[in-house]
């Protein structure tokens, strides 16, 4: 054992193409809260204030590639949401606001959707499944799941 002992995520850093869009994204239509940032070149971001900062963007410039599908990193990022009633009111937001919706699943622990961001980053906005901790092997389901 290699003695780390990580006690949980501390934030994320996502590149984007441009930084005044993805900042509007995420505070607009996810609801984050910008915290600061470094003018022109990144923006950080809390979800509920309890961290310095959960979320932060790092901007690359309007030409940077994307990367290719099924390649190695990132796949996508997870936002836990209160219930499923947040993350149908989510959908509806996104839909009504041109967003790419591009998927939902139940988990068994969780209901998920499948969203992404202006620069094509996956993102799941999801909801715990009540009691989730005694579904047993659940964690291994992918089933359809309607939001609407």
């Amino acid at each position: 054992m290699s003695g780390i002992e990580p006690q949980e995520i501390g934030h994320v850093v996502l590149r984007v193409r441009d930084i005044v869009r993805s900042t509007a994204f995420y505070e607009e239509m996810l609801g984050f809260r910008k915290v600061g940032e470094i003018p022109g070149r990144m923006a950080f971001f809390t979800a509920t204030g309890a961290n310095h900062h959960d979320l932060a963007l790092q901007a690359v410039g309007l030409d940077a590639p994307s990367p290719a599908p099924n390649a190695v990193g990132l796949y996508h990022v997870a936002i836990r949401l209160p219930s499923d009633d947040h993350v149908r009111r989510a959908f509806a937001a996104l839909v009504e606001a041109g967003a790419q919706v591009v998927g939902a699943s139940d988990h068994g622990v969780s209901h998920s959707l499948y969203v992404k961001d202006p620069d094509g980053i996956e993102l799941e906005l999801y909801a715990d499944v009540p009691g989730w901790q005694d579904q047993g092997e659940a964690l291994a389901t992918i089933r359809p799941w309607d939001p609407r």
